[in-house]
């Protein structure tokens, strides 16, 4: 079967960190080209200042990954949806929920595969966490992201703006684990969310979920931490405490510590390869759904300016 030929779009720290080296070093893919109109690329392929010139001069590909900012991906993924080439969509998925589901609408109407990604669900210890707490019932959920976002999102002006997130950018990936692991659904009750004077995004926030159990939820998520960064999540169960650490990637049930090696965008990509030859999409917004929510009900308070 040939390599599902792809391209990148938007070459920056993401794509050359995760998607190149997944890309790299799996089969079901070749890289056709790249997409920047700052980073050249790593030179071995052919590379475009943007997406339209690749599309009219470029080489043949198959598939897109879409890695620049949320803000201006809608239209480059309706351009590749519309040519008739399967797109993937790195978190998150696009800048509102609406543009997102219009995306979907368009591949099933075009019948190519829309994949928005979630690489924290493909962390080494979430499958048997989702699988262990199937069988149990929940009585309370703690989360705590915290990191320090001069480290991880270095001089990234998009992600302060309208559209770009704040602290949800990383704890969107928590609520990509909590969606997936809970056996019943989620839902806000209460957030504030502290924004710096000079920003229009929060750097951190105070937040308060339930499933429809009952089960209460808090997430504690803040972009000013030093030293040590903590990702985890712990489960109270009947059966004894679960706790996924290092963002999912280390999972502690009563009966031991379990460890595996970090997959998730090889994971991710062998998902997409595997949607595309079966002729699928999978667009889950349930982790979208909740970052809304937090915007729409949420308290904002003014905090500190930031300045990197």
């Amino acid at each position: 079967m040939d390599p599902i030929r792809i391209a990148v779009v938007g070459i920056g720290k993401i794509a050359r960190d995760q998607h190149l080296p997944a890309i790299a070093g799996n089969s079901a893919f070749s890289l056709a080209a790249t997409v920047s109109p700052r980073d050249p690329g790593p030179g071995t392929v052919a590379h475009f200042k943007d997406f339209d010139t690749l599309l009219a001069e470029g080489p043949a590909f198959d598939a897109v990954a879409l890695c620049t900012p949320p803000q201006v991906r809608y239209d480059l993924a309706a351009q590749a949806l519309r040519a008739g080439v399967h797109t993937f969509l790195e978190k998150p998925p696009g800048a509102t929920l609406s543009e997102v589901m219009a995306l979907n609408a368009l591949a099933e109407k075009t019948g190519v595969t829309l994949f928005a990604s979630w690489h924290s669900r493909f962390a080494a210890g979430v499958a048997p966490a989702k699988a262990w707490l199937a069988e149990r019932r929940i009585d309370a959920v703690r989360i705590a992201w915290r990191e320090d976002v001069r480290v991880w999102h270095p001089g990234q002006d998009w992600i302060w703006e309208p559209g770009g997130l704040g602290v949800f950018d990383p704890g969107i990936n928590a609520l990509s684990i909590l969606t997936h692991i809970m056996p019943r659904p989620v839902f806000l009750q209460s957030a504030t969310l502290s924004l710096p004077a000079n920003r229009a995004a929060p750097i951190a926030a105070d937040i308060h979920f339930r499933d429809t159990a009952g089960a209460p939820i808090h997430m504690d998520l803040d972009w000013r931490q030093t030293g040590p960064q903590s990702w985890d999540i712990e489960v109270e169960t009947d059966a004894g405490l679960l706790k996924l650490a290092n963002g999912g990637a280390v999972l502690t049930l009563p009966s031991g510590v379990q460890h595996a090696e970090d997959l998730e965008y090889p994971g991710l990509y062998a998902r997409f390869a595997n949607l595309i030859r079966g002729g699928r999409s999978d667009v889950d917004l349930d982790p979208f759904r909740l970052v809304a929510d937090a915007f729409l009900r949420g308290k904002r308070i003014a905090v500190e300016e930031f300045h990197d």
